[in-house]
């Protein structure tokens, strides 16, 4: 499952020809947020809003095509880039542990089988979308990808997932929209909680460029602020070490930052 990359619909188009253009109009960011924000469902009184909000981004993602172009939102030619800067972001990590990493929200595999494969002994994954995580399975077990290095599938979304192993890397990537803020706080401190001594969770994702929460009622999702991350992180035991945005993306996207993150020591500040 993947969070939406544009930040707002394409209008200077038809609506036959608009099933078939990214959508990725250049509005300035202040008045698509005036226009699109919304509290955090989790803020809303309403309990039956937690469901709901799951439910709907669920369903969204069953219509969506298991393809590269299916999980970016018709940008599947930005695929190779996103690769790249983590690529450069993993290695000026020096990550210390090469045995076992975990893809959060891994979709159809595309970063498990071009990112974490090539670094890891294995890796395991978590995809709520049983045709997603099929796919993934079938991407990343083809004779191109060395043998026994897809480890499990866990068939179940973040809020839900509560990992058996201790991991070297955890990578979570374009699904963090889909989580309400304590589910989120709780699925980091699950996360912090399953690392290796020294080992990096990382997080890659949208953010709004104010101090305001955008809401997709589409998909189901909300892009966070980046202080936002940062204050959930912090709050759930995390030390960041390491934030880059990355670069090279077409205009009209959502900033998308890359944040590293080891556990705080007890006791630290």
């Amino acid at each position: 499952m993947y969070s939406k990359l544009y930040t707002n619909p394409v209008t200077a188009c038809d609506k036959e020809d608009s099933q078939n253009l990214p959508k990725v109009n250049n509005y300035k960011d202040v008045v698509l947020e005036e226009k699109h924000e919304a509290e955090s469902p989790n803020n809303l009184k309403n309990e039956k809003v937690v469901p709901e909000f799951y439910n709907k981004a669920q369903k969204y993602w069953s219509e969506v095509p298991a393809t590269v172009n299916g999980m970016l939102g018709g940008l599947g030619y930005i695929s190779a880039i996103d690769i790249q800067g983590s690529r450069i972001f993993l290695r000026e990590l020096k990550v210390p542990g090469k045995k076992l990493a975990l893809d959060c929200g891994a979709g159809i595999g595309r970063v498990t089988r071009n990112l974490l494969i090539p670094m890891f002994n294995t890796v395991d994954l978590v995809e709520q979308d049983a045709a997603f995580a099929e796919k993934a399975r079938e991407i990343c077990t083809s004779e191109s990808v060395c043998r026994n290095s897809l480890g499990e599938i866990y068939n179940m979304g973040l809020q839900e997932f509560s990992p058996t192993h201790k991991y070297d890397l955890i990578w979570s990537q374009w699904v963090l929209g889909h989580l309400t803020d304590p589910d989120l706080v709780a699925f980091f401190r699950r996360m912090r909680l399953s690392l290796q001594p020294g080992a990096y969770f990382c997080i890659k994702e949208n953010v709004s460029t104010s101090k305001n929460v955008i809401k997709d009622d589409e998909d189901s999702s909300i892009t966070r602020p980046l202080e936002s991350y940062e204050r959930y992180l912090k709050e759930a035991g995390f030390r960041i070490v390491r934030k880059v945005r990355q670069q090279n993306f077409p205009k009209g996207l959502f900033p998308v930052y890359m944040i590293a993150c080891k556990s705080q020591p007890i006791g630290g500040n």
